[in-house]
């Protein structure tokens, strides 16, 4: 008796309701106990669950919910995760690969730029000097994609400054954007530097190289100034030897020397100096 008294003690601070049970004549209690039953998550950075317990008090059902805490990060580590392993987290989109033509690409390194310009032949190669933090460059780029689709017999070859400032610094490119045009014998045909506003330089000098030309000796590429710049870069893993310099196959012939004998333009200095040998003899 003293153990169920105290039970009953253990739980006159619950708030409770009573109910009559019409039928039976019995009476329902509920009862909420504290320390199980709250009525506000005071803890917001927690999820709780509930789970429902029934158990039978002095021949009464009682009913009372137990919570327990569960921190909410252990819930949102996996989403984050399995979003970095896919690479929805930490990839932007990169203006500068946007809208790439299939002749155009990207240069690696000296040597690749070196090989690039000189394995295009007799096609006008452009060279794109750019930057990704440029907003001139972003601004210029949809343009160049468009006459890159234009003109699909030509090759672009893009150069990151960003990735490549030592090779921008050897070939004087300090100004973006900036372009470079190539082409087979010829080797470089011009250079110049131009903005959204003034891309009409851009295509007065696409009219003026693009056309179809036969170049009648190999390509010749990159100038040697530039060659040797790139090779005395420490910074670049680039070697170049200079071609040796050999007899010219067609000599200019050298100018005859033309031996003019002396003419006696007055008669009477003639007869003297024949006067004068007679007596000395």
């Amino acid at each position: 008796m003293a153990k169920v008294l105290g039970k009953a003690n253990l739980f006159s601070a619950c708030d409770y309701t009573q109910k009559k049970n019409q039928k039976g004549g019995g009476s329902l209690y509920s009862k909420r106990i504290p320390g199980f039953c709250c009525k506000t998550n005071r803890f917001t950075s927690l999820k709780t669950k509930s789970m429902a317990l029934r158990c039978d008090f002095n021949g009464q059902r009682m009913v009372y919910s137990e919570r327990k805490f569960v921190n909410k990060r252990r819930f949102h580590q996996a989403p984050i995760k399995a979003q970095i392993q896919t690479g929805l987290i930490g990839r932007t989109s990169k203006w500068w690969e946007n809208g790439l033509q299939p002749n155009m690409k990207e240069v690696a390194s000296a040597q690749d730029l070196v090989d690039s310009v000189l394995n295009a032949g007799d096609k006008l190669v452009i060279l794109d000097f750019y930057s990704p933090a440029c907003g001139g460059c972003k601004a210029l780029f949809p343009k160049i994609c468009q006459l890159a689709k234009m003109n699909p017999d030509l090759q672009f070859l893009q150069v990151n400054y960003e990735e490549h400032k030592s090779m921008c610094y050897t070939l004087n490119v300090h100004v973006l954007p900036f372009f470079r045009f190539y082409r087979g014998a010829q080797g470089r045909l011009c250079q110049f530097s131009c903005t959204n506003a003034t891309i009409q330089k851009f295509k007065d000098a696409l009219a003026k190289h693009a056309t179809d030309r036969c170049s009648l000796g190999p390509a010749k590429g990159l100038d040697e100034k530039e060659l040797s710049a790139l090779a005395a870069n420490k910074d670049l893993s680039f070697t170049y030897k200079p071609k040796p310099v050999g007899p010219n196959p067609n000599p200019v012939p050298a100018k005859e020397e033309i031996l003019v004998s002396e003419t006696c333009l007055n008669p009477k200095e003639s007869e003297e100096k024949s006067l004068v040998g007679a007596g000395g003899g």
